[in-house]
């Protein structure tokens, strides 16, 4: 039985992503398969491969064949030249960076939203202390002003009460004058 090592299609329609399998020659394309040893995703930037290296070792040691792409996979993870019997192999995929870079980018962010946070709050803190100032000030101002309007209209009350009786008596004596020699008039 020819067995090979191969790429199986999978994914959407303008969207391919691939399996690394491990099938018999004279299957097709995506039919069944004996064991599948990693993925491949060429939308992705850089592309995704990821080998079993352990598996695919062991398949080689057997006398699979890898197809062209595969080839070209097993040359740049160093797996090919592991199994041709090279002693220093180098791993050859290029991979996201997650380095320090990375780690520094994301200290950065996390200072920054830190900061912002820390800015928030001591301008909520300022905003507070304005208000109170601000309703302390009004309270003040308030209780000023309803003492000048309490002290006034206590005055102005005791004047017109003051003079609202100096009035009514001479209205209440100017009646009982008239009263008083009309009767007289009358008793002549």
């Amino acid at each position: 039985m020819a067995v090979r090592i191969r790429l199986k299609r999978i994914g959407k329609i303008h969207h391919p992503i691939y399996r690394v399998v491990v099938v018999d020659s004279r299957k097709k394309r995506d039919g069944r398969v004996i064991e599948e040893v990693g993925k491949y995703d060429p939308n992705q930037e850089p592309s995704l491969i990821e080998l079993n290296s352990e598996r695919i070792q062991y398949w080689l040691s057997v006398g699979a064949q890898p197809s062209d792409a595969v080839h070209r996979f097993l040359v740049l993870s160093g797996d090919w030249a592991t199994f041709k019997g090279a002693k220093v192999v180098e791993n050859r995929i290029k991979t996201k960076d997650t380095g320090e870079d990375v780690e520094a980018a994301i200290k950065a962010a996390d200072d920054a939203a830190e900061k912002a946070k820390a800015k928030r709050a001591e301008a909520e803190a300022k905003a507070k202390q304005e208000a109170e100032k601000a309703a302390a000030e009004e309270a003040k101002a308030a209780e000023a002003e309803q003492a000048s309007e309490d002290a006034p209209a206590e005055d102005t009350a005791e004047e017109k009460s003051a003079d609202a009786p100096a009035e009514e008596k001479p209205a209440a004596e100017a009646p009982a004058e008239e009263e008083k020699p009309t009767e007289e008039e009358k008793a002549e």
